[in-house]
């Protein structure tokens, strides 16, 4: 079955037993804090690694391979630089607002248009 492949009951053993309040606790607080939001006494940081880790492993183990050899695991790309940076997008675009933006939200059409 997929899921067997899929660490489910890894990821699930990390938060199987949060109360409600801790897991509303980091929702809160995730918006003000990002990645430095904690539950436990682990950020949201210490989080996401091991949960991306926990995603490789399980799409490696899948081997679902496309006409070119490659597995599932380059869809984990984009998060695995976001989580490598140690920096939420959000705190990324606060950083270039109150920094070489001054200010100003204008220049976000030029520098993330695609």
């Amino acid at each position: 079955m997929i899921y067997d492949d899929l660490n489910l009951d890894a990821c699930w053993d990390i938060v199987k037993d949060w109360t409600a309040e801790e897991r509303q606790k980091l929702r809160d607080d995730v918006t003000r804090q990002g990645f430095k939001a904690s539950v436990r006494g682990r950020t949201l940081l210490d989080l996401a690694k091991e949960t991306l880790a926990l995603a490789e492993q399980g799409l490696i183990r899948r081997q679902q391979l496309d006409h070119n050899g490659r597995d599932e695991t380059r869809y984990l790309r984009p998060l695995q630089e976001i989580v490598g940076r140690g920096i939420t997008p959000a705190e990324e675009l606060l950083e270039q607002y109150r920094g070489a933006w001054n200010g100003s939200v204008a220049p976000i059409y030029d520098d993330y248009a695609y």
